[in-house]
C-alpha cells in the first residue's frame, strides 16, 4: 500500500488481534512521520495538531487496537507491550514505510523505545513527547505532585483507591483537580482532547495502566527502559511541559542517557504541549526533523 501525494488516505490494516484504523495526510514529499498516541487506549484525535507538519511530509495517525476507530476485541491477552510492538511493525510494513520518523507521546514514547530497541531498518529519528520511560520514577513524581493538591482532594483520592471505588464520580472529580494542573492547562480543554477521551479504550488503559494517570496498577507498573537507552544511536528529541506529568527533571535524565538526543521544555504547558503551545511545538519538531534530514 503506497501513500499518495497531495491527499488524505485512510483505511484499516490487519494486525495481530484485529484491524486498526489509520489516516495518512500528505502534501509534502519528505520522509513520513508516524505517530503513536498515548494512554494506552487514548486514540489519535488529540494528536491532530501534528497534521500541520504535513506541508513537509506525510503525517500518519493510527488508533492502536482497542480504541478509537480500530476494532475492540475482548481479549486481555492482547494488552501487552510485545503485542503492541508487533502491531507497530505490521502497520509500518502495510504502509510500505522504508524510511520514517517516529513520534511517541506518553505511553507512545514507551512503545517507540521498545520498537527502536529492535533496531528496525529505516527508522530515522525519534520524537519522545512527555516521555514515560521509567514508571518507578513516574510514580515518585506523581507522589510529589499529589502532595501539592488540597488536603481534601488528597483524602478523597486515597479513600477511593483504598476501597476500590476509583470509578466513582467523587474520585473522578478529585482526579480532575490533578489533570487541570498536570495533564492539560488549557481552559476549556481543546476539542481534540475531549473527542479522544470519548473514544478511549478503557479495557486497554485499565489492563496496562490503571484507574488514573497517577495510580498505576496495570502491567506497565514495573516498566523501565533507562538501562537500555544508550543502545539507541539515532537522533532523538525529548519534549515536555514545565508542569508535565512527565516532569522536566525526568525528561532531562532520559536525555542524559541517550547519546544523540536533545530536549525542549515548553514553559506554559503540562502533558499536552502540542495542544497548549501548538505553534511553538510544531516549529520545534519541524526544525528537529529538518536538521536530521540535512545531516
Amino acid at each position: 500500500m503506497k501513500i499518495k501525494h497531495g491527499r488524505m488516505q485512510a483505511g484499516y490494516i490487519p494486525v495481530t488481534g484485529g484491524k486498526v484504523w489509520y489516516e495518512a495526510i500528505q502534501f509534502g514529499n519528505g520522509i513520513p512521520l508516524l505517530t503513536l498516541h498515548g494512554g494506552p487506549g487514548t486514540p489519535h484525535d488529540y494528536l491532530e495538531p501534528l497534521a500541520k507538519l504535513a506541508n513537509d511530509r506525510p503525517v500518519i495517525f493510527y488508533d492502536q487496537l482497542g480504541c478509537g476507530k480500530s476494532e475492540r476485541p475482548i481479549n486481555k491477552n492482547l494488552w501487552n507491550r510485545s503485542r503492541f510492538v508487533e502491531e507497530l511493525s505490521q502497520v509500518i510494513a502495510a504502509l510500505g514505510l522504508f524510511q520514517f520518523h517516529l513520534f511517541g507521546h506518553s505511553w507512545g514514547s514507551m512503545l517507540a523505545i521498545d520498537f527502536a530497541l529492535t533496531k528496525p531498518i529505516g527508522l530515522m529519528s525519534l520524537i519522545l513527547a512527555s516521555p514515560a520511560l521509567s514508571i518507578p520514577r513516574w510514580m515518585q513524581d506523581m507522589y510529589k505532585y499529589r502532595s501539592n493538591l488540597s488536603p481534601k482532594t488528597q483524602r478523597i483520592l486515597q479513600e477511593h483507591e483504598s476501597n476500590g471505588s476509583t470509578d466513582s464520580d467523587a474520585y473522578q472529580h478529585a482526579a480532575m483537580k490533578f489533570y487541570e494542573k498536570h495533564l492539560c492547562r488549557c481552559r476549556p480543554w481543546p476539542n481534540a482532547l475531549k473527542q479522544a477521551m470519548t473514544k478511549e479504550g478503557s479495557e486497554v488503559y485499565e489492563a496496562m495502566w490503571g484507574p488514573s494517570e497517577f495510580y498505576i496498577t496495570g502491567n506497565l507498573l514495573d516498566y523501565d527502559s533507562t538501562s537500555q537507552l544508550s543502545e539507541i544511536n539515532i537522533p532523538t528529541l525529548f519534549t515536555c511541559g514545565r508542569y508535565d506529568e512527565a516532569t522536566p527533571d525526568a525528561a532531562s535524565w532520559y536525555h542524559s542517557l541517550l547519546p544523540k538526543s536533545e530536549i525542549a521544555i515548553f514553559e506554559h504547558s503540562a502533558h499536552m504541549a502540542h495542544l497548549e503551545e501548538t505553534s511553538h511545538y510544531i516549529q520545534v519538531v519541524r526544525d528537529f526533523i529538518r536538521k536530521v534530514e540535512c545531516k
